[in-house]
């Protein structure tokens, strides 16, 4: 499980303030209501102890003949590698069902899971931020009939914070160790250490869904659950970015097309490499390496080794390597330089534009938010989940004709927007631009 993520529709929530009419706050009497705080006691040892890990044929099966026979929800989970290997591959597996116990399965050794995932056919899966680990389970054939996201639900409900050791401490007042979330798990054998914050994190998630899944009805907001975790299921792959060394931090830095054509050869490179040894393109060459070497503009190994960032022991080593990639970006025509501007994109262009080139968009876009941000407080969750921002600006940008509340809903529902998000929003600001226009 990865520390708190952007998750879907991972933006921060930003909602209009208002500050309050005094500096002094009242004074409390004591037949109002105070909350109180909320003891939060560590959970240190998983209720079964530590499972060993399933890693053979025959353990699998094991597993596999009581998880079917288990009642109830499955709560599910994944350790990957991220910051130590390439990619984001599965590294450990851990499953909890009523009846079955807890089982961590090891994906490497048992790279097939399928004969898991009949077995749970039909049955609810319990996950916190269920679009990070849906596709790494899936590489392992591991694919659910149904879920449950925790992480979702709290957005939902306006918790403040929804990275899952915060939700369990508030919902159910159990402290959850975070402290191997970003270690290694391609390490073999696995500490048993992290193997018990492993177990730990299954332990009691569908306790935590229970009580979110009851909130979320006297919330009124179970449909709105439901069709969000179903729409995270079923969601496609992410399409590949478009030239996603421009992703390189501190490339704010680079002005001219020369020099990013020179961080895109070091970037290709790098990953290259990273690639072909399975380890974290930051740990092959820092991306303040790759921007310090385009600023630069080393013209030999000498001049290239001398700058600070390349004058670590590793980085020295593949110096010949980072010089080439540097030399070939200097040599590139004029014309097969990359734009200043970035690539071109089929959504619009960036808010701050708006005044200049259709002040009657950014019109829209400023009432539009305005409406979004009424609903989201109104409703109690964060704006993003209401409705993604990028969809909002397309409606803004390249609006349907007529502007009413049909063609309205049928632009956002084309964008992917849920039919509980389309119910909310199309109406409130199908109005909201009659009057502006009136």
């Amino acid at each position: 499980m990865l520390p708190d993520p952007p998750g879907a529709g991972g933006a921060t929530h930003d909602p209009a303030s208002s500050e309050p009419a005094e500096d002094v706050l009242p004074e409390l009497t004591l037949d109002q209501d105070v909350p109180a705080p909320v003891e939060v006691v560590p959970l240190t040892e998983p209720a079964e102890g530590i499972p060993p890990v399933i890693d053979t044929p025959q353990a699998l099966a094991r597993a596999v003949e009581a998880f079917g026979a288990g009642t109830g929800p499955v709560a599910v989970d994944a350790e990957r590698a991220s910051g130590y290997r390439y990619g984001q591959r599965t590294y450990l597996v851990q499953l909890r069902r009523e009846g079955a116990g807890t089982a961590l399965i090891d994906p490497i050794a048992l790279p097939d899971l399928s004969a898991m995932s009949q077995a749970l056919v039909g049955v609810e899966w319990v996950l916190h931020a269920a679009s990070q680990d849906l596709p790494g389970l899936a590489e392992q054939n591991l694919r659910p009939s149904r879920i449950f996201d925790t992480e979702l639900a709290a957005r939902l409900l306006g918790l403040e914070r929804v990275g899952l050791a915060a939700v369990v401490a508030e919902l159910l007042g159990l402290g959850l160790a975070k402290e191997h979330s970003a270690v290694d798990w391609s390490t073999r054998p696995l500490p048993e250490q992290w193997l018990r914050y492993a177990a730990l994190d299954v332990e009691v998630l569908v306790e935590l869904r229970e009580i979110l899944a009851e909130r979320l009805a006297v919330a009124g907001k179970a449909e709105w659950a439901a069709q969000e975790f179903e729409a995270v299921r079923l969601a496609p792959p992410p399409a590949p970015r478009v030239e996603p060394w421009r992703r390189v931090s501190g490339l704010h830095a680079i002005r001219d097309a020369r020099r990013l054509a020179v961080v895109r050869e070091l970037w290709e490179t790098r990953d290259e490499n990273a690639r072909q040894r399975d380890i974290s393109p930051g740990r092959v060459l820092p991306d303040h390496a790759i921007v310090a070497a385009a600023q630069a503009l080393p013209r030999s190994v000498p001049q290239l080794v001398a700058l600070p960032a390349f004058s670590g022991k590793g980085t020295r080593r593949r110096a010949v390597l980072w010089q080439h990639a540097i030399d070939k970006g200097l040599a590139l025509p004029d014309a097969e330089l990359p734009s200043v501007r970035g690539p071109k994109s089929d959504g619009p262009p960036p808010p701050r534009a708006w005044a200049d080139r259709d002040p009657a968009a950014a019109a829209r876009l400023a009432v539009a938010r305005d409406v979004v941000g009424a609903l989201s407080q109104e409703h109690s969750l964060p704006t993003e989940n209401l409705l993604q921002p990028d969809l909002l600006r397309r409606l803004c940008w390249t609006p349907p004709a007529p502007l009413d509340e049909e063609h309205i809903a049928e632009f956002l529902t084309a964008g992917g927007a849920r039919e509980w998000q389309v119910s909310l929003v199309a109406p409130a600001l199908a109005g909201a631009f009659a009057a502006a226009e009136g």
